[in-house]
């Protein structure tokens, strides 16, 4: 089988794909993907290729025609599968090879993580983990993975086609030896060591965790060394919690670093806001220019909490930029949150955001504050990109540009805002990259956190109401009573049951929106879904969440998602979610199942060389190592203090509340109406009550954590 595989460089493996281009009403060719609403989906409805979306009359097709699968998985925000569907599924040709041999699927990643995690399996098993979007799967027509690459120019997919075809006609048992190979290599994947010792980890050991955590990040430039470069918020937002039990400051070196270097990069859109999926190089310089819901999502709430630890204007600044693009650009008027910008437009990567010399001269007239606006973002007369374009960025402090042109910090900030409101409005008159429209549930729970985040540290109202918009949205069209959710809704369309990483996301929106309201229907909610989610994806015999329910057609093996990326797995969010539900229930249940699932990984997180992929876990091993403050507040100010005690970074608390009365355990004989108290408790053991944020403040920064 080795002789099949084709190496592919990593900077193309990683890179995505998008076509922006609308449909006109007449086509030469339409297949089965027109009657579908993923706008993925819809790119590639009048290829010649003859698509099926993922069903079971396109399974059945296979079998009774005895047809190997081609799997093909990507998504609309994307560059690298538009460039193989220009290149090779729009040429008739190609088309006619694959529709006579083969029976062709295509899948939005983001609409079925499920299947895109079983055949990106099958990817990293057989191309030595060098594997990213298109995903180019062949599989026998029982579904099972016989092979899979990434993007591959149009010759050498021909070669590729017509040697399965061989395979096929000549050496069938060979495919069938592969199969079974990687059907075994993706059952072994989700395998744990077990921990029959139920064995914690100790602060040598989360010390142990933390060196090697380090030890991976650039300290020139921050994030992880090397390039590409993904955000990775989860990474810095575990060193934060790291940082505030330990006081360790190696750990807050890396975070800040790290979003310092994000913030002034090529990667955040200097002028628009919003950061893109990644950076091409090691400085966050050239982006790979897509921007998705989910990472700004996080990145909102990292650079929140950074605001709250720091006081850093730049941090606030970067969280309110970030959700002015988001309000902007990926806000329905249902209020929900679209799903992702291309990094296209006309057919060019990034042509949206980047800017000539000359462009600028055309927009900023006054030659003064042209000469300041350029020296700021780094504008050079040949460009400091391809073809002479520049990407904006900063590699200098505020005072140093003022400096340097004589002038105040303060007149600076006006005549930056003046120059960027002029090429705001000069880029709005552009062509705009393509927008994926689709509302998914579990994006829209982090980005619901990521305003409930922003709103605690900046006190910005517009920001909850936001997030209750969301949230509502959510309850009315995703939500049935007994907690089933569903993932997507388009063109007023839902569809396609949750998988448990929206269960995961909207169960903390969920807890993050009683935290800053008080009102107890929010964590009502958030014990429906687990409930929900316990008995639909939980397994009592392997102790951990299933990432599809068991309502859902079964694939050829049902997956678990154990290790963090760019968003946290499902099971790590569940198991953190499940704990503080337990904290705030005082639930027993709740409590067995998260010491279950994070003894399960214990082992794991004692050996591993790479931290970054279990950092959600690790964070959770720190509210194991440190239960939770309990912080209850009570009175007829209980609103007003806790809207206080919420500018504080505070990661490892809870925060409960009423004025009057609770249903809630903790909150059980702390309540007088005629006067406010602040409870600050651990354990269940409260401390002597105090009438002002700043004494209970005092309190937690007392406790020894040793």
């Amino acid at each position: 089988m080795h002789r099949l595989i084709f190496f592919i460089a990593l900077s193309l493996v990683i890179l995505s794909c998008s076509k922006s281009q609308k449909m006109t009403e007449t086509h030469k060719y339409t297949n089965h993907l027109i009657h579908e609403n993923s706008p993925y989906l819809l790119q590639h409805a009048h290829n010649p290729v003859d698509w099926h979306p993922w069903n079971e009359a396109a399974l059945e097709k296979a079998k009774k025609e005895n047809k190997m699968l081609i799997i093909s998985v990507g998504y609309a925000a994307c560059h690298w599968c538009h460039v193989m569907e220009h290149e090779s599924y729009e040429d008739s040709a190609v088309a006619a090879i694959m529709n006579k041999h083969f029976i062709n699927i295509k899948v939005d990643r983001e609409e079925r993580p499920d299947i895109d995690d079983i055949y990106m399996s099958a990817c990293h098993l057989t191309n030595n983990r060098s594997c990213g979007w298109p995903l180019n799967a062949f599989a026998l027509p029982d579904g099972r993975p016989v092979w899979a690459g990434t993007y591959f120019p149009k010759e050498q997919w021909i070669r590729i086609l017509n040697q399965f075809i061989d395979y096929k006609e000549n050496n069938a048992d060979k495919l069938e030896d592969a199969a079974e190979n990687i059907m075994q290599g993706i059952r072994q994947m989700d395998q744990l060591v077990a921990n029959e010792e139920n064995e914690a980890l100790d602060q040598k050991m989360l010390e142990n965790i933390k060196e090697r955590f380090i030890r991976s990040i650039d300290m020139k430039s921050g994030g992880r060394s090397g390039q590409p470069k993904f955000p990775l918020p989860n990474n810095y937002q575990f060193l934060l919690q790291y940082y505030d039990l330990f006081k360790d400051q190696n750990a807050l070196e890396a975070v800040d670093i790290t979003l310092l270097n994000m913030a002034n990069g090529g990667i955040n859109d200097q002028l628009g806001g919003g950061f893109a999926r990644y950076s091409t190089d090691a400085d966050w310089f050239a982006p790979h220019f897509e921007k998705m819901l989910y990472d700004n999502a996080q990145l909102v709430s990292l650079y929140a909490e950074a605001y709250q630890l720091s006081g850093n204007k730049l941090y606030g600044q970067t969280v309110e930029k970030t959700l002015e693009f988001i309000q902007r650009e990926l806000t329905s008027e249902t209020g929900g949150f679209y799903s992702s910008l291309d990094a296209d437009s006309e057919g060019e990567e990034g042509k949206f955001y980047v800017w000539t010399a000359e462009e600028i001269k055309e927009i900023i007239t006054d030659s003064k504050k042209r000469e300041i606006f350029n020296a700021y973002y780094n504008v050079h007369a040949s460009g400091n990109w391809e073809h002479g374009n520049n990407i904006l960025y900063v590699d200098q402090d505020s005072e140093t540009i003022a400096k340097k042109f004589k002038i105040t910090t303060e007149e600076l900030g006006q005549i930056l805002e003046d120059c960027a409101e002029k090429m705001m409005d000069a880029r709005a008159k552009r062509i705009r990259p393509g927008l994926d429209d689709k509302i998914l549930t579990s994006w829209n729970g982090l980005m619901i956190k990521g305003f409930v985040d922003a709103y605690k540290a900046l006190g910005d109202k517009s920001y909850l109401t936001a997030a209750e918009n969301s949230i509502r949205f959510i309850i009315d069209n995703m939500m049935a009573q007994d907690g089933r959710l569903s993932r997507s809704y388009k063109d007023g369309q839902v569809k396609i049951n949750a998988f448990l990483d929206d269960y995961a996301t909207i169960i903390s929106a969920f807890m993050a929106l009683y935290e800053v309201s008080f009102d107890e229907s929010y964590l009502e909610r958030a014990r429906v879904l687990m409930d929900y989610a316990i008995a639909h994806f939980y397994d009592e015999e392997s102790s951990t969440f299933f990432y599809t329910s068991d309502l859902d057609p079964p694939l050829i093996t049902r997956k678990t998602e154990l290790n963090d990326n760019v968003i946290p797995g499902s099971v790590s969010m569940m198991a953190k979610n499940i704990f503080l539900l337990s904290e705030f229930y005082s639930n027993e249940k709740y409590r067995k199942i998260s010491k279950k699932l994070i003894n399960k990984l214990t082992p794991t997180l004692q050996k591993i060389s790479e931290p970054s992929y279990y950092s959600n876990w690790l964070s959770l091993a720190l509210y194991e190592f440190e239960n939770p403050f309990e912080i209850v507040i009570t009175g007829p100010e209980a609103g007003k203090f806790r809207d206080q005690l919420n500018k504080s970074f505070l990661p490892n608390s809870i925060v409960l509340g009423a004025e009057h009365n609770s249903a809630l355990p903790l909150m059980q004989n702390k309540i007088d109406p005629t006067q406010t108290m602040i409870y600050v408790c651990k354990n269940k053991v409260c401390q002597l009550p105090v009438d002002n944020v700043k004494d209970a403040l005092k309190q937690i920064a007392e406790f020894d954590v040793n």
